[in-house]
């Protein structure tokens, strides 16, 4: 059925936030701070793999050594214009407004413990987090067309990791994580709904240009993840859909 792997990793990611903050609730702070930076090192490693692949993958298309350019200009224009429209900014406001619901909710307030080291994490920095997490990647883009146009399999399995992922994160950054289900939802369904229209552009080297410029995001979100460097992602978004645009008219 159209539309049910969209509907599995909404799921996926509200049982695995439910998991991650039954486990949160028993692991002490200094077991949180230390299992986070290992989320943080294995998102790095992750997003520099999918990123190296992806434009491996596009210097191999008729773009051939022009694929460097195309993920540097993707890149410097997406956040131009991310920076432009104030993504990042939204997304924080948006995460606050659930953050002003959750005080009226007591199960939904951020964990906190009086243990030394803590950083009181935030509803809107698990929110933030994992939205721009489950949400950029070429897996996001493909699978939420294959979906569309009756092939939820690959959005299965994006369900799975999404999942587990949503498990670590939720011990350390709370309900926030199981928010993120609202941006995963919005964009992956508006992704399928549109399917049709999308699928003739989505040739092998516009993939992997999105899984190049893709990967290089996940790479920032584990940057900050690990307590090296936070960059904006958020206004980095629109580099996936100029990175896309210029592959398209390249090729």
């Amino acid at each position: 059925m159209p539309g049910s792997g969209v509907i599995v990793n909404v799921v996926a990611v509200l049982l695995g936030t439910a998991v991650g903050l039954l486990f949160g609730k028993v692991i002490a702070e200094r077991f949180r701070a230390i299992a986070f930076s290992a989320i943080g090192l294995a998102v790095i490693v992750i997003g520099a793999s999918m990123s190296i692949g992806g434009l491996g993958s596009l210097g191999e298309s008729s773009l051939g050594e022009y694929a460097g350019l195309v993920l540097v200009g993707a890149l410097v224009l997406g956040a131009l214009t991310g920076e432009a429209l104030r993504i990042e900014h939204a997304l924080e406001r948006f995460g606050h407004f659930l953050q002003g619901l959750s005080a009226r909710m007591p199960s939904l307030a951020p964990m906190k413990t009086s243990e030394p080291g803590e950083k009181g994490r935030t509803l809107v920095e698990g929110f933030v987090t994992a939205s721009l997490l489950f949400c950029v990647g070429a897996m996001t883009v493909l699978g939420s067309i294959q979906d569309g146009l009756g092939d939820p399999s690959l959005l299965y399995l994006k369900a799975l990791l999404d999942g587990i992922a949503s498990i670590a994160l939720a011990t350390t950054l709370g309900v926030g994580v199981g928010l993120s289900a609202i941006p995963v939802l919005v964009l992956q369904g508006g992704i399928a709904l549109g399917a049709s229209g999308v699928a003739p552009y989505m040739t092998d080297a516009v993939i992997a240009s999105i899984q190049a410029i893709g990967g290089s995001l996940i790479l920032c979100i584990g940057l900050d993840l690990a307590g090296i460097k936070r960059l904006p992602v958020g206004n980095m978004l629109p580099a996936i859909v100029w990175g896309a645009a210029f592959t398209i008219l390249l090729t």
